[in-house]
């Protein structure tokens, strides 16, 4: 069972009110996105990805939306506990206004698989709260000319939610497969998306362990900043 909280160097995560609990996942997408002025997180749960955020941008406004409302009481409690300013609304994306230059989301990805009875926890991993394509073009509404739009994905979903991004009108600027170990194919994708094609799309791997508890220099130089 997981813990109440997550400890990390500049704040603590309170998870216990959250269907969605602190994972590699958001970490990995907190310490790779790219920032800005004004950065948007669409889905925030515990508020993680929003406090890294604005740690690793101290100048930046940060806000942080979810449609569940345990879920924004739990992230104002992490952001009123911590020396970072975040906004946490209660809303549907789709009622978002306003442009940013970031925009991360660490989406649900269940689609078609057995929903739990827990509401909550149907809400944080199923696309019926969040559809990709409702995500994406949320996204495009959203962002700024010259911004980036980033997530984290299961690798069996990577091309659902791209082609939803292709047909939204987006381009894929980064792209970082990211394997578990280093003989494992690649779990998870982080994926940032512009509204203008980019010269030469990036494509890296990433690599969390070396051997069983052992993290790669990658993933410690990634997360540095963060984990104790």
């Amino acid at each position: 069972m997981a813990n109440d909280y997550f400890q990390f160097r500049q704040f603590t995560v309170w998870q216990d009110r959250c269907a969605m609990k602190v994972g590699t996942d958001g970490t990995l997408l907190g310490a790779w996105a790219c920032g800005g002025r004004t950065i948007l997180d669409i889905g925030t749960g515990t508020g993680l990805i929003a406090l890294m955020m604005a740690q690793r941008f101290p100048t930046a406004r940060v806000v942080g939306v979810d449609i569940d409302e345990m879920a924004c009481q739990q992230a104002r409690q992490n952001v009123d506990a911590s020396p970072f300013a975040v906004e946490i609304l209660h809303r549907s994306v789709a009622d978002v206004e306003g442009r940013y230059d970031c925009i991360v989301s660490n989406p649900p990805y269940f689609e078609h698989s057995l929903e739990s009875p827990d509401e909550g926890r149907t809400r944080a991993r199923h696309t019926s709260s969040l559809s990709y394509r409702l995500l994406v073009t949320c996204a495009w509404r959203l962002l700024s000319d010259d911004g980036e739009f980033s997530v984290v994905i299961p690798a069996d979903c990577r091309a659902h939610l791209e082609a939803e991004a292709m047909l939204a009108g987006f381009s894929k600027s980064r792209e970082c497969a990211v394997k578990t170990t280093p003989r494992k194919p690649p779990r998870r994708y982080l994926l940032a998306f512009r509204k203008h094609p980019s010269p030469n799309m990036e494509q890296t791997v990433g690599i969390i362990e070396t051997s069983p508890s052992v993290r790669s220099e990658w993933y410690q130089e990634l997360t540095k900043d963060f984990y104790l």
